[in-house]
């Protein structure tokens, strides 16, 4: 299995998860705040490299009926741009309600923190990741299992 980072994209902020090839669960890392342009994908590609990256998965945002929300355009210039600066497979997963579940969460356990921290959109960029690895998950069982019953 591979290192994959997560990412839910925003203008302000960039939440960030990583999902250890050898573990395959997604946890919340620091997030990216106020950084733009050079500054942003220098400490992108820094974290790439740390973390041994092979991955990146991105929230799509959708809207409730799975069209394609207004930010859709500044999400696929933002992929586009990581394509050409690190040469990475970049996976787009809908987003819909991330940022939602994870404020319920937090309020569900009490747990008070400012927007501006980039904690919610670390913990967002966390669930969007897991979502991709469970749905890789599965489709590998049933790759597996069909594979089985074709012996």
């Amino acid at each position: 299995m591979m290192n994959v980072l997560g990412i839910d994209y925003g203008r302000k902020r960039i939440g960030l998860s990583f999902a250890d090839g050898d573990v395959g669960v997604a946890v919340p890392v620091a997030p990216l705040v106020n950084l733009q342009g050079a500054a942003l994908f220098e400490a992108l590609g820094k974290i790439l490299q740390e973390r041994k990256v092979d991955e990146i998965v991105i929230g799509y945002p959708l809207h409730m009926d799975g069209t394609p929300g207004r930010r859709v355009q500044e999400v696929e210039e933002f992929v586009n741009a990581l394509n050409n600066r690190f040469g990475l497979s970049v996976h787009k997963v809908d987003e819909r309600l991330s940022t939602a579940r994870v404020e319920a969460d937090f309020h569900t356990f009490g747990k008070k923190v400012s927007k501006k921290s980039g904690e919610i959109d670390s913990s967002a960029a966390a669930l969007i990741l897991q979502d991709f690895l469970e749905q890789r998950n599965f489709s590998t069982e049933v790759a597996e299992f069909l594979e089985f019953e074709d012996d």
